[in-house]
């Protein structure tokens, strides 16, 4: 007797980029290739911060702004402030907010000491500041977060998803229940940040997720959604083919 053993469901479909609802944000600090992403209408934002900054050799944070928010004036931008300080963090705050109507201030969940930003980010954003509070990896700052922005100005609660799993843990049932969490706060949208591969924007399109940043390289990869895993496989061996001919290998 013949068991058929079911297609798996992840197999079975056909993911599809033109079906996703979360919003794709773009991670990085290279002026060039923020540029070239802005003309794909599927990037619907672009975020930054200065460890990004750094690694591509930005030396005048203030200059370099200017420039990306004149080159992108359309699309919600984030930049974070530098500041161990509650109070510069807060002077800091309201330039990089005066820059444009589409910027949003990325304010750590504490600064280094673990002394959190949660009065700073209510007064900001009860004050109309767009914040964007990050490094946030529980679900207790998630509702910790949320209740400071509760019925103040729009913001963004961006969860480091890739850096839970990184510690061995599935960031999937995290987010779905930050995603529950802010179901009462209208103003405040879930960013799923730091993703490790393309499949978590399909899995933070699956739980509900509002946004997902991504990085160059793994926006790279959008080309290869859909594809057939038959070809897939047969480029694959190929190219083991062409390298070990390239490299001059013999046993």
């Amino acid at each position: 007797m013949t068991t058929t053993v079911p297609e798996p469901a992840a197999l079975a479909s056909t993911p599809s980029v033109e079906r996703l609802r979360v919003k794709i944000f773009a991670d990085g600090a290279n002026l060039e290739g923020m540029l070239a992403l802005y003309r794909d209408p599927r990037i619907s934002g672009f975020t930054t911060n200065p460890t990004l900054m750094r690694q591509v050799g930005v030396t005048d944070y203030r200059a370099f702004a200017h420039e990306v928010i004149a080159a992108i004036p359309d699309r919600s931008i984030s930049f974070e402030v530098f500041s161990d300080e509650l109070e510069e963090m807060e002077r800091q705050a309201r330039e990089i907010a005066s820059w444009g109507e589409q910027v949003y201030v990325k304010i750590p969940v504490s600064n280094t000491r673990g002394e959190t930003t949660g009065p700073l980010i209510k007064s900001l954003s009860k004050a109309g500041v767009k914040v964007n509070v990050t490094a946030l990896m529980t679900l207790d700052q998630v509702r910790d977060v949320a209740g400071n922005l509760a019925g103040g100005a729009p913001s963004y609660i961006s969860v480091f998803a890739g850096r839970v799993a990184d510690t061995g843990r599935d960031p999937v049932p995290l987010m779905a229940a930050c995603v529950e969490a802010l179901r009462p706060f209208p103003e405040c949208e879930l960013i799923w940040a730091s993703p490790r591969e393309l499949l978590n924007v399909f899995q933070a399109d699956a739980i509900g997720c509002h946004i997902i940043t991504v990085t160059h390289d793994v926006l790279k990869k959008l080309s290869l959604v859909g594809k057939d895993l038959d070809t897939y496989s047969l480029e694959t061996v190929k190219m083991f083919r062409s390298d070990a001919v390239a490299a001059g290998f013999t046993l």
